[in-house]
């Protein structure tokens, strides 16, 4: 009787210490919603600015020439932001107007007024913010999400569509891919509902340290300051929410329709894409007419981000612009 007294006191102590080291995990990583307002100082110093759309305040870059016919756009992926776009924009505002904003659930801009995290819900507000900016006839490019986004807005408005620049675009369902997919931690962790709660109010920085590293061809690459602008843009009000309804709601888009697209496109591939293997921007070069790849062996998911130099030579020369 003594020993079985003993094995259940050690069985209490040790459910206490874990337990205890438990909750010293949470409350380590306790991060509560951040306003808008405390992190403007960090990130959207000028050019930024926010523009009403659709009940939300989008957080905007427009740079470059004001009256260029055809401005470039650019649409970030899952848990991104405008920032993403930051070396392209320095290496084309030069000759181009670069126009880029926080989609919905993501940046600065916040949720979305509706709760409508749909591909259908993505082109109404892409297109409700070209109107805001009084744009006609745009170049649209890309990333991952924003690239579904993209190909589909160029669908549902051709004629607002004159060229599309796809970067490791989504489109194509996951399992229809003959390799591996590696999902990042972050998306993970966001998809399971029953961790939802606590989630809104836990975000351990290295999630999203892992979570970078895991779309990084060369996770080296990944500094500090990447980490620092993923991770408070996920603390802003609203953002992780917003993460887990678009996850909760996540939809393919029409990826039959696709080879109805008959317009000038780029596609552009990260060799070491984990998330989105190079087999669907192979797919995506077979089924739009006339669309030319181009595979960076040594970049990951968001080779746009990764290395702007090399990648921004493509536009630059799809678009016929000077080096």
């Amino acid at each position: 009787m003594g020993a079985v007294n003993l094995l259940f006191k050690s069985l209490l102590l040790l459910l206490a210490g874990l337990l205890f080291f438990l909750l010293a995990g949470v409350l380590a990583s306790w991060e509560p919603d951040r306003p808008v307002e405390a992190l403007l100082p960090r990130w959207a110093q000028a050019p930024s600015r926010f523009v009403p759309v659709l009940g939300m305040q989008v957080h905007v870059r427009d740079e470059g020439p004001a009256d260029d016919p055809l401005p470039l756009v650019l649409l970030h992926g899952t848990s991104a932001n405008l920032h993403t776009w930051g070396g392209w924009a320095a290496a084309l505002r030069g000759q181009r107007r670069v126009i880029r904003f926080d989609l919905p659930g993501f940046g600065l801009t916040g949720p979305s007024a509706e709760g409508d995290y749909s591909i259908a819900a993505d082109v109404r507000f892409v297109t409700a913010t070209l109107d805001a900016l009084g744009l006609q006839r745009v170049v649209l490019a890309g990333n991952s999400l924003g690239g579904e986004i993209a190909w589909a807005t160029a669908l549902a408005s051709p004629q607002r569509v004159e060229r599309l620049v796809l970067i490791d675009a989504a489109g194509y369902p996951l399992d229809s891919a003959s390799t591996p997919i590696s999902t990042p931690i972050g998306f993970r962790l966001a998809s399971w509902p029953l961790l939802q709660p606590l989630l809104r109010n836990i975000l351990p920085r290295g999630v999203i340290d892992s979570s970078l590293r895991n779309v990084y061809g060369d996770p080296t690459r990944v500094t500090p300051e990447l980490v620092d602008q993923y991770w408070e843009m996920a603390l802003r009000q609203g953002n992780r929410r917003a993460l887990g309804q678009r996850l909760a709601q996540v939809a393919r888009g029409q990826p039959e329709r696709i080879r109805e697209l008959k317009l000038p496109t780029l596609i552009l591939w990260g060799g070491r894409d984990r998330l989105l293997p190079l087999e669907f921007g192979q797919r995506f070069a077979r089924d739009i007419a006339g669309a030319r790849l181009v595979v960076f062996d040594a970049l990951g998911h968001v080779p746009q981000e990764e290395d702007p130099i090399p990648t921004v030579a493509a536009v630059r020369e799809f678009l016929r612009l000077a080096p």
